[in-house]
């Protein structure tokens, strides 16, 4: 059983290219206990500002440009979304609208 995409948005302000997809796992795992799969990113033509992952293998985390990435503590999709908004909006200038 394959994946079911549950939001999808990409949009554009100048040079800034911010893209969310979050996806629903056929079953929940060790490292995606909440039986989720999402990229949330932000950057430019050739260089992440922030994105958040969690990429099978090393469960949720998130990069902060060429920082090594951190952990990051999953609670609900309202709260990754709004942390995510929250970095794009403080470290790249992106305007919600």
């Amino acid at each position: 059983m394959k994946a079911t995409q549950l939001f999808r948005y990409r949009s554009t302000q100048g040079r800034v290219l911010v893209e969310m997809v979050i996806w629903a796992l056929p079953a929940a795992s060790d490292d995606r206990r909440h039986g989720l799969k999402y990229r949330l990113y932000c950057g430019e033509p050739g260089r992440c500002i922030v994105r958040y992952d969690n990429e099978a293998g090393k469960g949720d985390h998130r990069h902060y440009g060429r920082e090594p990435e951190q952990a990051y503590e999953f609670e609900s999709v309202d709260r990754l979304l709004a942390d995510f908004r929250d970095d794009c909006a403080r470290l790249a200038g992106w305007r919600w609208e």
